[in-house]
């Protein structure tokens, strides 16, 4: 990936990032070409030297089942949004601005595990439901369905690991800009509902302010 020195982040923001990601293009090169799924994934910290992406495939995908040529990657994606040149205090100033997206995302590379065993794929998908569940005022259990249903439900999954390698991410959130403009772009996005895209920068701003201290 193509990172410019003012769009990196440190490890700790990735970490942050892969923590709260809810779910990833999952790639994989083949002998007959790349094969590619979006799946609901946990990032576990624990799992191997920089952690592991946890998710789970349908048995019927081909993926799994086809051996990776190399690494695999993760596309993980974080908000984005588009940058009128309208919201630049510079535009006033000379007018010598425009458009562009802002966004953030990750390309996490390593070794793909298959995990076709039923306890480790009961534990991940328990998992998977109390992130999405737990906060609900009647959040659901797996243990609210008939066991027998559950059982036959497993079987028709495969999990996989991503055990991680590497990360190339990019946090690309005005930061070569004026700190002018980068206040106009936060005040665009907040009065056009794009919350978090003007949180994502906020924070940016503040890392940004921690370094320079």
């Amino acid at each position: 990936m193509y990172v410019p020195a003012q769009f990196s982040v440190e490890e700790a923001a990735i970490r942050d990032f892969l923590s709260s990601t809810d779910a990833v293009d999952l790639v994989t090169g083949t002998a007959d070409g790349l094969l590619a799924t979006y799946l609901p994934v946990l990032f576990d910290a624990e799992s191997g030297p920089h952690g592991s992406l946890l998710g789970h495939l349908a048995r019927n995908n081909e993926q799994w089942v086809r051996p990776p040529i190399g690494e695999a990657m993760a596309i993980a994606h974080g908000p984005g949004g588009y940058v009128t040149p309208t919201w630049y205090a510079s535009k006033a100033e000379h007018g010598r601005v425009v458009p562009t997206w802002n966004y953030i995302t990750a390309h996490v590379y390593g070794e793909l595990v298959v995990h076709d065993d039923p306890s480790w794929v009961e534990s991940l998908v328990r998992r998977l439901t109390h992130r999405h569940e737990i906060h609900r005022d009647h959040p659901w259990s797996v243990d609210d369905a008939p066991e027998k249903y559950m059982t036959g439900q497993l079987r028709a999954i495969v999990g996989v690991q991503l055990v991680i390698s590497r990360v190339e991410a990019k946090f690309k959130l005005s930061q070569n800009r004026p700190e002018a403009d980068i206040t106009g772009v936060i005040a665009g996005y907040t009065s056009s509902d794009e919350h978090a895209m003007a949180a994502a920068m906020r924070t940016a701003q503040l890392r940004s302010k921690k370094d320079s201290a």
